[in-house]
């Protein structure tokens, strides 16, 4: 009987049937100069999380965010951030064959300190939201992987009520889940603004509406759900997360709590937000007293139970991501300067340590990507 399976499965392997595959970690930084590596990528055992260094990248400033192709072959990076009048958006290709990252294109990401990107599912557009320069920005993309001139440059000036609310800051760009739409937390207005998307315009993009947060909330990062029925935003400033339903762009309060386990205080510091492929779990992530990821459950109608706290063994988790098969928590602390991956429990949603951990100056952006061989 055995004999038999590897004999099937090798012919499965002959005729293409069976893919071998290998996953990508790729790492964007804080390095505080051109000299230094700035984007890292790495080859992920799926077993058991192990890093091994493929490649990096030097000559770039502070590539702080990333986002791929969806053929994973370009890679699409918020750069020159923190400096400013000189933020950018810039591409390379990830050549797997030869290990190596090749620099595309850059261009001036309409202003300063650019914070995050996305991409729309058509590969004709790329999405930018600048923090400082409280504005939003899309670029067409082209074949080649370089990215053209902004088309649109939406900025804002409104203002909330606390020291870091005196104008605006967006913080992400996320696209509905028939990516009609894009969702832009505003930090410095206390705003959630909704974007209409039609990618087939020339310029895609059209200011619509928005929707008022608490006071002082600070929204920062957004994720919908993979059912398209609900959204969760985690509040940088309160420390809270929110859930909404969604229906075709309306976005409806379902429930706000707290994401931290520590004594209240005025000022907190939540950063990342992400559910598990299954649905079932979401986390977040908070930075400074606790350095922990908040573990919840997702109930049937969106709403959420703590699960527990989980230690990300080192300080200032900007970013983290959950793998698409989940089995697996990976976390950017950019302060101590160390990638963690945990091991992910899919019935109980907790997570434990791996034992793995690579070393870098800065870590603030995770992605990654599995590719047929």
């Amino acid at each position: 009987m055995l004999k038999r399976s590897c004999l099937l499965l090798l012919a499965l392997l002959a005729n293409g049937l069976i893919y071998a595959q290998t996953t990508y970690l790729f790492v964007g930084s804080y390095n505080d100069a051109k000299d230094k590596d700035g984007i890292y990528i790495y080859r992920m055992d799926m077993e058991s999380g192990r890093l091994d260094k493929v490649c990096t990248f030097s000559g770039i400033l502070n590539p702080s965010y990333l986002t791929l192709s969806s053929d994973g072959q370009y890679i699409y990076a918020c750069s020159e951030t923190r400096t400013p009048g000189l933020g950018s958006v810039s591409s390379y290709r990830f050549d797997r064959r030869q290990g190596a990252i090749t620099l595309l294109s850059k261009q001036p990401s309409g202003g300063d300190n650019p914070v995050y990107l996305t991409v729309h599912k058509s590969g004709r557009w790329l999405v930018n939201g600048n923090y400082t320069g409280g504005s939003l920005s899309v670029f067409p993309l082209n074949g080649d992987g370089t990215i053209g001139a902004a088309v649109t440059i939406l900025s804002f000036t409104d203002s909330s009520i606390t020291e870091r609310q005196k104008s605006s800051h967006i913080h992400s760009t996320v696209f509905s889940p028939a990516q009609d739409y894009v969702f832009s937390p505003d930090l410095g207005a206390d705003k959630i603004r909704r974007f209409t998307f039609n990618a087939s315009q020339a310029k895609p993009l059209q200011a619509d509406s928005f929707i008022r947060t608490v006071p002082g909330s600070g929204p920062r990062h957004f994720t919908f759900h993979p059912n398209g029925r609900f959204a969760y935003c985690i509040e940088e400033l309160s420390g809270s997360v929110t859930a909404y339903k969604y229906n075709r762009g309306r976005l409806d309060s379902l429930q706000r709590l707290m994401a931290h386990d520590s004594v209240p205080r005025s000022f907190y510091n939540s950063a990342d937000i992400h559910i598990s492929p299954d649905g079932r779990f979401l986390y977040a992530s908070n930075r400074g007293v606790e350095n922990n990821i908040a573990i919840y459950s997702i109930s049937k109608n969106g709403t959420l139970t703590l699960v527990g706290y989980e230690p990300v063994l080192g300080d200032h988790p900007r970013n983290f991501l959950i793998d698409p098969t989940g089995e697996f928590l990976i976390v950017a602390n950019q302060i101590s300067g160390n990638v963690v991956v945990f091991k992910r429990n899919a019935q109980t949603g907790l997570l434990t340590k791996t034992g793995v951990e690579v070393k870098m100056q800065g870590p603030s952006c995770l992605q990654t990507r599995t590719y047929n061989d």
